[in-house]
């Protein structure tokens, strides 16, 4: 890849993660490598058992390690998790300037920034280390201006209709 840029998929609508594996997944078909670091996300989800069958040229690591979704978290469990995050931030920051990927996606890291996880200055430094030929995905809700102002494609996910409103629980294969 000759110049990378800087992606931003956020908005309330469903899809933010699934555009972000479908980025993904067109560069390992084009020989690119591919990392993708979920901030926010704990359960065993089937990506993770798709992108095993890509080994070598996608991975997938999970920060997280609980079974419960974030908002479900004591804030016991919150206070631990940033320890752990700001911990695994180190890494993620090391990962990103080792030049091993051509594509770095770290989704949910805006969810982490809204809960406090992580600071608006640490994903604005995280951003300014890119190297000039990795493409940066970044996904999650509530994107900060300041963010947009430093992203070069941005895609807001509306929702404008979603069966969750009818009852329709989340299907395996579908959206976990």
């Amino acid at each position: 890849m000759e110049k990378g840029y800087i992606q931003i998929y956020t908005g309330d609508g469903k899809g933010k993660t699934t555009a972000a594996l479908g980025l993904g997944l067109r560069g390992v078909g084009n020989g690119l490598k591919v990392i993708m670091v979920q901030f926010l996300k704990g359960n065993h989800t089937s990506e993770l058992d798709s992108v095993k069958k890509l080994e070598g040229s996608f991975e997938i690591i999970q920060i997280a390690g609980h079974k419960k979704f974030f908002w479900q978290l004591s804030l016991e469990e919150k206070v631990e998790y940033k320890e752990k995050l700001q911990e695994a931030f180190k890494k993620v920051s090391m990962l990103m300037v080792s030049n091993d990927y051509d594509i770095f996606i770290l989704d949910e890291i805006l969810g982490a920034l809204k809960n406090q996880m992580v600071t608006l200055e640490q994903v604005l430094e995280l951003m300014a280390k890119k190297p000039n030929k990795m493409e940066l995905v970044l996904t999650g809700r509530d994107c900060p201006s300041e963010l947009i102002e430093k992203a070069d494609l941005v895609t807001e996910m509306k929702e404008v209709k979603h069966y969750y409103s009818t009852g329709v629980k989340s299907r395996k294969g579908i959206e976990f």
